[in-house]
């Protein structure tokens, strides 16, 4: 007893606190699974009009395949076949494996959503019920994205068809596992990376112009404008200690077999890292935004 009094360890202790752990998981899967099937139902609601903005933003990528065939055939007496190691096919890949790297990492209105819940106190009610902020917004994003994704499949389908002579051949098991985790795992900073900047919130009230900055950051150093080989050296040193290559030009460069078969698996280890990072900063800044948040508004 005197033992216990001490809080050394109690070997009856051991099975309560993993039953009791297991119980706690449990309960917040149930509460994911609830938030997600409650997202999943809004987000349908309005199918014609989520439908028809989704096949809008396909459009962009006919401008890129017309625009870089006049870059390749520069007018009718004269023809490039190869910039920085791309020629006319590789960049028609690259914009359409682009198209569909951003589709997963992109997250529209998350930083701001975040810093409006703040400033106009609607974050009360995830401190008064059981709810994890960042839980509730990982779920509804991540309805968001599957109902994206079943809305998104025709025109991409189409859009691929159309250009599938323009993509390299099946590429092989290996390629496809990491191109996919690249893709799954890339959600995950684009979601972290958006949550952390809107949790800024709790100290400055208004990131609009912080995320204005962030964005023409992302995409640039994202390879969503160019792929990032073309930069020089003195830039892509920098870009290789950033997460932004994982939002867009990581997934693209690893179908396209430009990232070499030696630093694949590397590559992805410190993608998977970020990830860790990123969550980490996500807790610590939720935890010390919530002990000085002053709870304004509503």
């Amino acid at each position: 007893m005197q033992a216990i009094a001490d809080g050394q360890h109690d070997p009856d202790n051991s099975p309560r606190g993993f039953l009791a752990a297991v119980v706690s998981l449990r309960d917040r899967l149930h509460i994911g699974s609830v938030i997600f099937k409650t997202c999943l139902e809004e987000r349908l609601v309005y199918r014609g009009d989520f439908f028809f903005a989704t096949f809008i933003r396909f459009l962009p990528i006919l401008t890129q395949v017309f625009l870089w065939y006049q870059v390749y055939a520069v007018g009718t007496s004269k023809e490039i076949s190869d910039l920085n190691g791309y020629d006319y096919r590789d960049m028609v890949s690259y914009y359409l494996l682009v198209m569909v790297a951003r589709a997963f990492s992109s997250m529209p209105g998350l930083a701001s959503g975040i810093a409006s819940d703040i400033r106009d106190g609607a974050v009360n009610k995830y401190i008064t019920q059981p709810i994890d902020l960042l839980g509730y917004l990982f779920w509804h994003r991540l309805a968001h994205k599957l109902v994206y994704y079943l809305t998104a499949i025709l025109p991409f389908g189409v859009v691929f068809y159309l250009c599938r002579d323009y993509l390299p051949p099946n590429p092989g098991i290996e390629i496809w596992t990491a191109f996919i985790l690249s893709l799954l795992l890339g959600f995950l900073v684009g979601f972290l990376l958006e949550s952390l900047i809107g949790l800024i919130g709790f100290w400055f009230l208004e990131v609009s112009s912080l995320l204005f900055i962030y964005m023409m950051f992302n995409y640039f150093l994202s390879g969503h404008m160019i792929p990032l080989d073309w930069l020089p050296y003195w830039i892509t040193c920098w870009i290789h200690y950033l997460p932004f290559k994982y939002l867009a030009y990581f997934p693209a460069a690893i179908y396209l077999d430009k990232i070499p078969a030696q630093n694949l698996w590397w590559e992805m280890s410190v993608l998977f890292l970020w990830v860790v990072g990123l969550f980490i900063a996500n807790r610590i800044a939720m935890k010390r935004g919530l002990k000085r948040y002053g709870a304004y508004g509503g």
